[in-house]
C-alpha cells in the first residue's frame, strides 16, 4: 500500500492472533469499542471481515442471547446491495461473526473527503439502499442504525452493512439504563422518543442520508448530535425546512421525513421514484460515482489482493481469550431517554408491526418531558453496531473494507477440503396444504410436514402457505453451476437467491426448474447440495389447495475438513 489515505488494512502486530476458530487472520481492518475486525478467508477461499467480540461482552449472558437472535435473523436476509453473514459462532469462549468482504469506501468517508455527491448518484444510492431495506424488512429485521457509515460504496454499487446486529447491544450493561441504541442525528422521531420502531424508521433515516449526501447539510440544521435528535423528536410539531434543497430532491425528502411512520413512502415506492429521478436503471453502475471516488475504490480493490505482511512473526498462540483479540464494534453517542419497556424483537411467529398500524402519539406533556430530558441529558457512549471503530477506518469510524457479495476468490486463496457425509439421498418437497408449512433440516436430513410458525430453528428452508405462500430459505441459498463441493460453495457465495421465492414465481415463472442445483451452508456449518430432478406441477400433484408444485430432489452433504 503506497497511499496511506487508502490503507484499509494494517499489518498484524506481534500481539494480534494469527488464527481464530480455524480462520487464518491476515490483517487488521479496524478497531472499536468492542474489539478488532480482521481480514481473513473462509475455508472455501471467500474473503471475509472476521469480527470477534471482546471478553467482557462475550461473558454477558444477555448479550450472548440477543447476539444469537440477531445473527440468525441477519443470516436470513438475502438480496441485492446487502452484506451477507457467511459464518458465526455465538457459543464459544469469544463470540464472532464473519461477513463477506469487498474493498470499498463508506459513504461517510466519501462525503468527508470529496464532498456531496452529484444528484443522479444520490438518487441511485437511495434507490439501491431502499431495495436493500426492503429485503431486510422482508426478513422481519429493522436496521435501527442506518447512517452514512453503514453504507459502503463499491464499484458495483452501494451496500448496506450491519443490519440487525446493533440490537444485541441493547441488552448490555451499557444500555440497560434506558439509553437508546442508534446514532442521534440519523434517528427517526419515534426512535428519538424511545418508542418501538418498524421498518419505516429506516426510511426516515434514509431520507436524512439523501439530504446530507446531496448537499452536505442536515435537514434539521446545525448543532451537535443531541441537539439534532431533539429537533427530530419534535418533527410532528416542527417539520424540517426543505426549501433550500434541490427541487428534484424535495419530493423524495418530503415523503421520507414525515412524522407519522405509517405515512412514509414504502421501500418499493422509494426505489421506483429514485430510478425515475436518476434517469438510468438502478443497476447500471458504469461511472455511477465521480471519477475521483471510483479511482480511490479501484486502488482499494487492488490493495485488497495484497494484504500487508505481519510486523513480526510471534510464537504461535492458541485462540485468543483477551479483550485485545476482539472484533470491531463501535461506540457512538447515544441520547439518554426515559426508560421504556423493550419491544419484543421480531422473529418467526412474531412479525414486525405493520406499516399501516396507527401510531400512538404521546401526550404533549410527555413529549415535553422527553425533550427536556434530552436537552439536559449527558450524552452517553453506548455500543450501537459492528464496524464503527475509530482506528484504520472511514470518515465515521467504520472500517473501510467490509462485506458484500464478491467474485470468486483468486486461485491463491486457501482451498477447503470436504468430507462426504452422504450422497444423492432422495428428498421430495411436497407442496404444503392450505395454511400449513413444511420445515426442512438438510443436516439430518428430515422433513417436518405441518410444522408450526416459529419451529424452524436449525432448519434450512420452509415451504409454506402461511399468509404469503412461498419457498423460504432460512440460510443463504445459492445456485451452483456444477455438482462438486467447490462449485457448490462458489454458488453460495456468488449466485445467492432471494430469501424467499413467492408462489407466483414458483408456478407461473418456473423459478426453480428441473436440473437446478441449489447449495447452502447449513445451520450446522455443513455444505448441502439439492439437485432438482423433477418438478410436479400443481395440477398433477394431488390438487393441494396451496396450488404450488412438488420438488423431487436428491441431497448431498459435505463437512468442511478442519
Amino acid at each position: 500500500m503506497t497511499d496511506g489515505s487508502d490503507d484499509m488494512m494494517t499489518p498484524l502486530s506481534p500481539l494480534d492472533p494469527r488464527e481464530t476458530a480455524g480462520y487464518r487472520l491476515l490483517a487488521r481492518l479496524g478497531e472499536g469499542g468492542m474489539g478488532t475486525v480482521y481480514f481473513s478467508h473462509t475455508r472455501g477461499g471467500q474473503p471475509v471481515a472476521f469480527k470477534v467480540i471482546r471478553r467482557e461482552y462475550g461473558q454477558d449472558p444477555d448479550f450472548r442471547r440477543r447476539f444469537e437472535q440477531e445473527v440468525r435473523a441477519a443470516r436470513r436476509v438475502q438480496g441485492y446491495h446487502l452484506v451477507p453473514v457467511v459464518d458465526h459462532d455465538t457459543a464459544g469462549p469469544l463470540p464472532w461473526i464473519a461477513t463477506a468482504f469487498v474493498p470499498g469506501l463508506t459513504l461517510a468517508d466519501a462525503l468527508t473527503a470529496h464532498g456531496p455527491l452529484p444528484l443522479p448518484a444520490v438518487f441511485q444510492l437511495v434507490g439501491c439502499t431502499a431495495r436493500a431495506l426492503g429485503s431486510i424488512h422482508a426478513a422481519e429485521v429493522v436496521h435501527r442504525d442506518l447512517k452514512p457509515a453503514n453504507i459502503l460504496l463499491g464499484s458495483t454499487g452501494p451496500y448496506v452493512i450491519d443490519f440487525g446486529i446493533a440490537r444485541a447491544a441493547e441488552s448490555t450493561q451499557l444500555t440497560r439504563s434506558g439509553a437508546i441504541v442508534g446514532t442521534p442525528q440519523y434517528m427517526s422521531p419515534e426512535q428519538a422518543l424511545g418508542e418501538p420502531v418498524t421498518g419505516a424508521a429506516d426510511v426516515f433515516s434514509l431520507g436524512l442520508i439523501a439530504a446530507v449526501s446531496a448537499t452536505g447539510r442536515h435537514p434539521y440544521g446545525e448543532g451537535g448530535a443531541t441537539t439534532l435528535a431533539v429537533r427530530i423528536a419534535n418533527t410532528e410539531r416542527a417539520a424540517p425546512d426543505l426549501s433550500g434543497y434541490p427541487a428534484p430532491l424535495r419530493p423524495l425528502l418530503e415523503r421520507c421525513l414525515t412524522a407519522d411512520p405509517a405515512a412514509r413512502i414504502t421501500t418499493d415506492e422509494l426505489a421506483a421514484l429514485s430510478e425515475r429521478a436518476a434517469g438510468r436503471p438502478l443497476r447500471a453502475f458504469d461511472g455511477w460515482l465521480p471519477a475521483p471516488l471510483l479511482e480511490r475504490i479501484a486502488r482499494r480493490e487492488a490493495a485488497a489482493a495484497r494484504p500487508p505482511e505481519p510486523t513480526s512473526t510471534p510464537t504461535p498462540t492458541p485462540t485468543p481469550t483477551s479483550p485485545d483479540a476482539g472484533a470491531h464494534w463501535a461506540a457512538q453517542p447515544t441520547v439518554t431517554a426515559p426508560p421504556k419497556p423493550a419491544a419484543p424483537p421480531p422473529g418467526p411467529g412474531r412479525p414486525s408491526a405493520p406499516r399501516s398500524a396507527r401510531r400512538v402519539h404521546p401526550a404533549p406533556a410527555a413529549v415535553g418531558a422527553v425533550v427536556a430530558v434530552a436537552l439536559t441529558a449527558v450524552v452517553t457512549w453506548a455500543v450501537v453496531s459492528p464496524d464503527g471503530g475509530a482506528n484504520h477506518a472511514g470518515g465515521d469510524g467504520k472500517p473501510t473494507g467490509t462485506a458484500a457479495p464478491v467474485s470468486p476468490p483468486p486461485s491463491s486463496s486457501p482451498k477447503a477440503a470436504y468430507t462426504l457425509v452422504f450422497q444423492d439421498k432422495p428428498l421430495t418437497l411436497r407442496a404444503p396444504a392450505f395454511n400449513t408449512g413444511t420445515h426442512v433440516d438438510l443436516d439430518a436430513p428430515k422433513l417436518f410436514p405441518d410444522g408450526k410458525i416459529g419451529e424452524d430453528t436449525g432448519m434450512e428452508l420452509t415451504y409454506q402457505d402461511w399468509g404469503d405462500s412461498d419457498l423460504r430459505f432460512l440460510t443463504p441459498m445459492g445456485r451452483s453451476s456444477g455438482t462438486t463441493p467447490e462449485e457448490c460453495r462458489t454458488g453460495v457465495d456468488t449466485d445467492t437467491l432471494p430469501a424467499s421465492i413467492p408462489k407466483k414465481d414458483l408456478t407461473e415463472g418456473a423459478a426453480l426448474a428441473k436440473g437446478t442445483v441449489l447449495c447452502t451452508v447449513t445451520s450446522d456449518h455443513n455444505l448441502a447440495m439439492l439437485r432438482i430432478t423433477d418438478v410436479v406441477p400443481p395440477a398433477k400433484n394431488g390438487g393441494l389447495s396451496s396450488g404450488m408444485p412438488d420438488y423431487v430432489t436428491t441431497l448431498t452433504l459435505w463437512k468442511f475438513a478442519k
